[in-house]
């Protein structure tokens, strides 16, 4: 079975699954779209879920902007070796109102039939579903689970990638690799504000797949630079003057950090059962804020006739911090309480049950209840009381999810 090679393929080239019908398409230039329509509500108004790097997510009251987005997306013919495409993504994330960014936009140079070149802005391998998480009808579930995906905020690059394919038999494999620069904001929650960073980076991932059964690692390194993330830079402007300025910079982003992320996953798509599965590790390589983690999840579904009901866990928790304080450093006191507690990794499980109908070729419809369980502080709800929330959060959802 060739679904999950195929399927991943075709949205590297084009981001849209396989049961699309282009808006355009004359040989030379298609336009063609994806997009979500969904509301989703919690059983709570003390704390917000989001997804990963949003402003604003959903409390006790139903709203529209948790997942729903547009995508727009053109590719040009210019010959039978190269080609351009652009793709504009409408939706919220770091700010509170939707906004339209532009997500891809590149020149593919097409070597060979195992052998592609693409320079412009190229969306990053990071993860398994990379090359469509954005876009809902290649997903199973409504979202990809923030334990995990909020692990990475970038998403795409400015430079070059190289994609190569080979069939060994009857095992697929493909690689592709890219660097160049990463722009772009970062939502910041503590101090209700958006950072601006740039990073130098360079992405890796393999995959394997033979029939029914896809497996695929990816790693990224990044060298963060931002000078606007205003709570750490106050703090480390605070450290310098009582005589600790080493460890200020430490914490921030000012000069640039180095951090590497890692991730496995593998999809089991046979005769009705869908197995998927993640894991993914984030450490610093410079002392930095940001904490070290693990994450992973876990995702069964199964199909009945056009509906496919699924079950997934997913969980991440602090793996220590890239920061030595000083020997001399207060142990206790206001001034060691916001050190300590910025060091102090958020972690979180969840449990998501769903169902997912497949009621058109080009349309499908999810409900979903996602139980999040807050370990240690408020997990990744934004929004939470001072001294973090550890009650169990009741998230509701339904989506349309669409191509065309």
């Amino acid at each position: 079975m060739k679904r999950a090679f195929y399927v991943s393929s075709l949205l590297a080239a084009m981001a849209l699954p396989q049961a699309q019908a282009a808006l355009v398409d004359d040989g030379k230039l298609s336009i063609s779209g994806f997009g979500t329509l969904g509301v989703a509500k919690s059983d709570t108004d003390q704390a917000q879920f989001v997804r990963y790097n949003q402003a604003t997510g959903v409390g006790d009251s139903w709203r529209l902007g948790l997942d729903t987005n547009l995508g727009l997306q053109a590719s040009y013919k210019l010959s039978e070796q190269l080609s351009g495409t652009v793709q504009v993504l409408t939706r919220k994330n770091t700010s509170k109102s939707f906004t339209t960014d532009l997500t891809w936009a590149f020149l593919k140079y097409k070597v060979s039939d195992e052998l592609n070149v693409r320079v412009g802005r190229v969306q990053l391998p990071t993860f398994l579903i990379s090359d469509y998480q954005n876009v809902g009808y290649a997903n199973t579930m409504m979202r990809p689970p923030i334990e995990l995906y909020g692990q990475v905020p970038i998403e795409n690059l400015d430079g070059l990638d190289v994609n190569y394919q080979h069939a060994f038999g009857d095992t697929n494999f493909t690689v592709q690799a890219g660097v160049g620069q990463a722009r772009g904001k970062l939502f910041v929650p503590a101090a209700n504000t958006v950072a601006h960073y740039r990073a130098p980076a360079k992405a890796i991932s393999m995959a394997l797949e033979r029939g029914p059964l896809m497996v695929r690692y990816a790693h990224l390194e990044a060298v963060m630079n931002s000078d606007d993330v205003t709570p750490v830079n106050a703090l480390s402007a605070t450290l310098a003057s009582v005589g600790f300025a080493q460890l200020g910079r430490d914490l921030g982003f000012v000069g640039g950090k180095k951090i590497k992320f890692d991730a496995l996953g593998a999809t089991l798509d046979w005769n009705n059962l869908l197995l998927q599965a993640e894991f993914g590790k984030r450490r610093s390589v410079d002392p930095i804020y940001v904490a070290q983690t693990d994450a992973w999840y876990v995702l069964a579904g199964y199909r009945v006739g056009q509906f496919v009901p699924y079950y997934a866990h997913a969980s991440y928790k602090g793996k220590g911090t890239s920061v030595t304080l000083p020997a001399n450093f207060p142990a206790a006191g206001p001034l060691s309480a916001a050190v300590r507690g910025l060091l102090l990794p958020a972690e979180q499980d969840a449990n998501l049950v769903g169902v997912r109908w497949n009621f058109a070729s080009a349309a499908a419809l999810k409900l979903q209840v996602d139980r999040v369980e807050p370990k240690v502080k408020t997990g990744a709800l934004i929004y939470g009381p001072a001294a973090g929330l550890k009650d169990k959060v009741t998230v509701f959802g339904a989506t349309l999810d669409y191509v065309f």
